[in-house]
């Protein structure tokens, strides 16, 4: 039986709107962002020609995410599909980060100018801002050609990070490793385990994670002891979470983001390099979900960084393949809530 096309998530934008109606709609392009936990930790302040991304520190994670840097990758990756929005409605920019010196939450004003700059490249990417979606299902095993491989590297080039592709079985089986222990290390932490639960939340209906994902009932219950091969990364049926063997099985490439720097400017930048790699995965028909345990945990971060081989600083870990659709959207908070 094929499966019903998903209703669009952005209304139609008429030909001759005013740059007001396109900066509107830039913003609900902006806010199908991903972001840790779906807690789409951002709000913005919108002029008649001009747009301030702000960050939203009552939607942080203090627990996992402590210095806020997921916090700031998420909201640059909702910085890049504005970018992407603005291409494609033919406007020019000017883009200012952390423009002020006072307020630490203004993370970037982007505002139409006529002499702005314009990223033709950004083109192509418009369309998969709306097909996007997180995959909490193991991908086939099918490999992922060297040419989607070239085309996910340069998307996070293009933005200033550094990415490496690790697909071969040693490098993963370490990597995965690296994952068990991480995620042992978090939920022994019932501080973790509560937050998480925080928003994993049947009542939670505009942001938050699903009730459904995997070994949820077990994960969050204080009670149940977590051991190392419940890896939480997805739901291989029955509501398991997936092991260390179905982890490799499932994850035929893995993909790490790194940046030179390790402070505000380059998460942001990060942020922006995930979205491009995302949405340039969505055009190769490849899907993505995020392994980022061991960089979230800081004594692992350094192994991670050996294991991939690189000198910078671990921001994102991606697992990339094929994987089912159609994909469940993650929910999204109404425009009136994250406009000021």
């Amino acid at each position: 039986m094929q499966a019903a096309a998903r209703e669009p998530l952005l209304p139609s934008l008429n030909a001759q709107a005013s740059v007001a109606q396109k900066l509107r709609h830039a913003i609900q392009c902006a806010v199908l962002a991903p972001s840790s936990h779906n807690s789409q930790p951002w709000r913005f302040i919108v002029a008649d020609d001009a747009i301030t991304l702000c960050a939203d520190r009552m939607r942080a994670l203090p627990v996992v995410d402590p210095f806020d840097r997921e916090l700031i990758i998420s909201c640059g990756a909702a910085l890049f599909n504005l970018r992407t929005a603005l291409n494609r409605y033919g406007l020019s920019y000017r883009i200012s980060l952390f423009p002020s010196e006072v307020d630490p939450d203004v993370l970037a004003h982007v505002e139409v100018h006529e002499a702005g700059f314009k990223d033709d490249s950004l083109g192509p990417l418009f369309n998969a801002i709306e097909q996007r979606a997180t995959i909490r299902k193991p991908f086939a095993r099918t490999p992922v050609s060297d040419a989607m491989k070239r085309s996910l590297t340069d998307a996070g080039q293009a933005e200033g990070a550094r990415v490496v592709c690790i697909e071969d079985a040693a490098g993963r089986e370490r990597i995965a490793e690296l994952i068990a222990q991480a995620d042992a290390q978090q939920f022994a932490d019932p501080r973790f385990r509560r937050e998480l639960a925080a928003w994993i939340h049947p009542k939670r209906s505009v942001d938050g994670m699903p009730t459904e994902a995997a070994g949820v009932a077990a994960l969050l219950d204080l009670a149940v002891p977590i051991v190392a091969s419940a890896i939480r990364t997805f739901d291989v049926g029955g509501g398991m979470a997936a092991m260390h063997s179905e982890l490799l099985e499932g994850s035929p490439l893995l993909l790490v983001i790194a940046t030179d720097r390790d402070d505000r400017e380059a998460w942001l930048a990060a942020g922006q390099a995930l979205e491009r790699v995302l949405l340039c995965a969505v055009n190769n028909g490849l899907s993505a979900s995020y392994l980022n345990q061991p960089i979230e945990v800081e004594s692992l971060r350094a192994r991670l960084r050996t294991e991939a081989g690189i000198e910078a600083a671990p921001q994102v870990l991606l697992r990339i393949g094929h994987g089912p659709q159609p994909v469940e959207r993650s929910p999204r908070r109404a425009l009136s809530d994250v406009i000021w």
